[in-house]
């Protein structure tokens, strides 16, 4: 097989959007409006959570964006969701789900495709191994039909994959062309590729093999402690030591070590064989490139195929992702029953399809149902419910002609409480009425989810098989629309959208409005509402409605297509049972709550007498009463407004009398702390340069000075630093008895207050001399001070200061002065001090030849100070020098431990001698 390199051609055409989701939409002109509204109510009714809860089910990338951002497919028509839901009882037949851990989201990859940029070899692997995991979804979605007694019933899985063009020309070419597992293109990609590899492997043969001729004469004329074979500038070459660099007379420098005492030379004879390596590898990623090329231009030609066939894989994994929220909430398959207007014996087919035949008197038959997003506490063992799939969840041939759900809900708890929907046919406007916090509106949302549901092809947490109409438009109103930006009280924003509602709804829509004709007055109010409700009755499917107003309810008594229903209370408990009693009316029993609770009789009797009052022949004489007592009201708040208006004008100006004084004292502030650091820096300055100067000094001494003048240059040079830190330090921070500091003759291992230190607590390292300088050891710094500035610490506090001073180390051993006097063994670990590198107690081993670096090393060890640190530098190079450096430094007896290089010390071992 043999593929073109063609040259990959810039498609100029933007990348399609992937997946777009058909949404619930009707053929109202004003669709942005519509669509608006439609939006408001998703958030409304939470339809987002509810798909975050189906994203935990999803199995693809895709899958879960789509879920996460809630761009669900949900049915234009009754018959897309019928479609939606039959693949949902489809997935839950299949005992085991699919693996679709090989598809990806190529998206992004196509994207790259069609804008004319080359696909990487790993990109088109991803590609591959996604077409390929494709055809074998569909291949075991077969093998599930042909496995079953009833194959037909795995239908709606295979439709969706039956007309996918699955690319296996595609998948074919890169496979062919690449090697997935190694990420590399093969040489039967195409014939040039193949024949310049073959070339280069040859030259790189003779290369090599003239290579190592060089390198093993280099070797055998002391050279090199061994052949080196390296590649320096993208050139082969060997390396030699600069002392024998006359053995390549013609030979080219392409690098040296860092230690200049290795170079490394490109033989004259590799020249010409470098150069032609150098082509051909430039070749070969030109052909390699032309591969890729020629595979990416394919891949964007085939873009809008691809994404159809990804478009189609999500289908597939938003159906057994349903499946398995369904089988999750223990949820049935809904019934979408007939249209109000249609008769109640009357079937309808939808091309192939049957519709559920109406047995009853009702449209909405929903028993039991739970609120999904209320149902996730109550739910348990959720990893077991995820894993078992039931093999007869969902069968066809219900008598109906539908796809419905066999599985009992008999599982399902009783928290939250499970309501029912008993709506009769012809029945268009539905009024519930109750007390507050009894549970009307959460009822209503669960009614508008439970459509939104269905419509998207998802079962529902109820019980037996639920029946409800398929709604073209789901339009809400429920919650507080007040809007300060736009100018909208509680009332106008409620309106508002009551209005909006009333321009989009057609004879196939929900309406649910939550408190309908609330934020106003009481009178007004109902007579809105009721002029709303008698024009929603003549052009709704059905409209949900909750309310206070006894009015409202008394509808049903004139028209037949009003209904009413109530959320029982109990009056024994005083708390609502949350369950709906239709056709019944509901009252606010805020009367008999109040006597039950034990209000005095006679606020009770006045209470009634007002709602006498509040009777319709009484309403004239009350609007006068209260249009009086507004008036008065509205005086009254004036004055208070004009009162504290002015109490404010005089706030603000001290406010602004303070402010002023306040910014004032933060620019003093600001100026004192800026002088004052810049004074602490100028003193830390002074002190580092005196510090540096008395370093310099002591080291300039050090180079002319012999072994026995080492220890009184030291006492100086600490002193010195001691007197300069006593300058610089801040006042004590406890007091010293100068009778007490005389007397007291501090021994190794005291714990002390220092003066010099600031009173921290150190620890006495050397006992007095003559000089009466003492040395004392804070942390990891050691200095000399005098006996006049150590005070003892008190018995108190001694333990709290060996507890503070703990973590600084355990008790060190001077090196010199006092070692003869201390039995070092007795001591539990040896300090060796700060490790400091000076030009003493270093051996510089680069450049020297692995015998000769032996012997310097011996020496050093042998002639070093006992108890000091030795750095030995090594350099990189062959790491010959190296490696015999590690290995005298493991063996020899007065090495204790060493530290090999690393960043800090790169190419140096530090060596502790004992």
């Amino acid at each position: 097989m043999q593929l073109s390199s063609n040259v990959l051609v810039p498609v100029n055409k933007p990348p399609k959007p992937f997946f777009k989701p058909p949404f619930c939409s009707n053929s109202n002109p004003n669709s942005a409006e519509s669509n608006s509204l439609q939006a408001e109510t998703l958030k409304t009714l939470e339809w987002s959570s509810v798909c975050k809860q189906l994203s935990a089910f999803t199995s693809t990338s895709m899958g879960s964006s789509a879920t996460l951002n809630a761009r669900l497919p949900i049915g234009r028509t009754r018959r897309q969701s019928q479609k939606l839901l039959d693949q949902t009882s489809a997935a839950r037949l299949v005992a085991e789900p699919p693996d679709f851990s090989s598809i990806h989201d190529l998206a992004e990859i196509l994207g790259v495709a069609t804008s004319g940029h080359l696909l990487t070899t790993r990109e088109l692997c991803t590609v591959r191994r996604t077409l390929a995991a494709a055809r074998e979804l569909f291949d075991t979605l077969k093998r599930f039909a042909s496995d079953s007694h009833h194959p037909q019933r795995y239908l709606p899985l295979l439709e969706i994959l039956q007309t996918c063009n699955f690319q296996v020309g595609l998948e074919q070419k890169i496979e062919f062309c690449i090697d997935c597992n190694l990420s590399v293109i093969l040489d039967r990609a195409s014939e040039d590729l193949e024949i310049i590899r073959s070339e280069r492997k040859r030259n790189i043969e003779i290369l090599d093999s003239m290579l190592k001729e060089v390198s093993s004469r280099i070797f055998q004329a002391g050279g090199i402690d061994r052949p080196l074979i390296t590649k320096r500038r993208s050139r082969m070459c060997v390396g030699i030591r600069a002392s024998h660099r006359y053995l390549l007379p013609d030979g080219v420098v392409l690098n040296v070590s860092s230690s200049g005492a290795t170079y490394f030379m490109e033989p004259k004879d590799a020249i010409d064989l470098n150069n032609l390596e150098v082509r051909l590898s430039s070749l070969e990623k030109t052909e390699e490139s032309a591969i890729l090329s020629m595979l990416s231009s394919e891949i964007a030609n085939l873009e809008s195929d691809i994404n159809h066939l990804l478009d189609k894989i999500l289908e597939v994994d938003l159906a057994f992702a349903r499946a398995a929220y369904a089988q999750w909430m223990n949820g049935v398959c809904p019934i979408f029953s007939l249209d109000n207007s249609e008769g109640c014996d009357s079937v309808e087919e939808d091309n192939g399809t049957l519709i559920a035949r109406d047995d009853d008197n009702l449209t909405i038959n929903i028993v039991g149902i739970q609120h999904p997003l209320l149902l996730v506490s109550s739910l348990e063992h959720t990893s077991d419910n995820l894993t078992q799939k039931s093999g007869n969840a969902a069968e066809f041939g219900n008598g109906n002609g539908t796809m419905a759900s066999k599985y009992t809900s008999e599982g399902i708890s009783d928290n939250p409480v499970p309501v029912d929907f008993k709506i009769c046919r012809g029945t268009r406007v539905v009024v519930i009425s109750g007390p507050n916090t009894g549970g009307k509106t959460a009822s209503m949302k669960t009614l508008g989810l439970a459509s939104l549901m269905s419509k998207a092809g998802m079962h529902l947490p109820a019980k037996n098989n639920p029946k409800l109409p398929w709604f073209d438009l789901i339009l809400a109103d429920i919650g507080d629309h007040q809007s300060l930006e736009q100018n909208l009280s509680t009332f106008s924003g409620h309106i508002s959208r009551i209005c909006k509602i009333l321009e989009v709804a057609s004879t196939q829509s929900l309406v649910l409005i939550d408190e309908i004709g609330c934020g106003t007055d009481p009178s007004e109010g109902v007579a809105l509402s009721t002029s709303i409700l008698q024009y929603l009755k003549d052009r709704v499917s059905l409209a949900v409605v909750t309310t206070h107003y006894a009015d409202i309810s008394s509808m049903k008594e004139k028209d037949t297509r009003f209904d009413n229903a109530a959320m029982e209370f109990s009056l024994e408990t005083l708390q609502p049972t949350y369950r709906i009693l239709w056709g019944c009316t509901g009252d606010s029993n805020s009367l008999s709550i109040a006597q039950s609770i034990g209000f005095d009789r006679n606020i009770i009797d006045r209470a009634e007498k007002w709602v006498e009052k509040f009777k319709p022949e009484q309403q004239q004489e009350r609007r006068g009463m209260l249009y009086q007592s507004l008036q008065e009201e509205r005086n009254r708040l004036k004055a208070q407004a004009e009162k504290a208006a002015s109490i404010r004008a005089e706030i603000m100006s001290m406010y602004n009398e303070i402010q002023g004084e306040a910014k004032d004292l933060d620019r003093r502030e600001t100026e004192l702390m800026a002088k004052e650091t810049q004074q602490i820096q100028q003193e830390l300055e002074d002190a580092k340069s005196q510090i540096e100067t008395v370093i310099q000094k002591f080291e300039k001494q050090l180079r002319i000075s012999g072994r026995d003048q080492l220890n009184s240059l030291i006492r100086e040079s600490e002193s010195a630093i001691a007197s300069i830190v006593k300058a610089h330090s801040p006042a004590d921070s406890f007091p010293i008895n100068k009778a007490d500091g005389a007397s007291y003759t501090p021994l190794i291992g005291d714990q002390v207050h220092v003066k010099g230190l600031g009173g921290k607590v150190a620890t006495v390292v050397e006992s007095p001399g003559d000089d009466e300088m003492i040395m004392v050891q804070y942390g990891k710094v050691k200095v000399r001070v005098k006996k006049s500035n150590i005070a003892a610490i008190p018995s108190s506090a001694k333990s709290a200061a060996t507890s503070s001073s703990s973590h600084q180390g355990r008790q060190s051993v001077r090196n010199e002065g006092y070692r003869d006097n201390v039995d070092v063994e007795s001591n539990d670990e040896i300090s060796y001090g700060p490790v400091v590198r000076t030009s003493k107690n270093t051996v510089n081993l680069r450049g020297m030849r692995v015998e000769e670096a032996s012997v310097h090393l011996e020496m050093a060890i042998n002639t070093s100070r006992p108890y000091s640190v030795l750095f030995v530098i090594h350099g990189t190079g062959t790491g010959a020098i190296k490696e015999r450096v590690l290995d005298i430094l493991q063996k020899h007896s007065r090495v204790t431990n060493y530290e090999p290089e690393n960043p800090m010390n790169y190419g140096c071992t530090i060596a502790y001698i004992k």
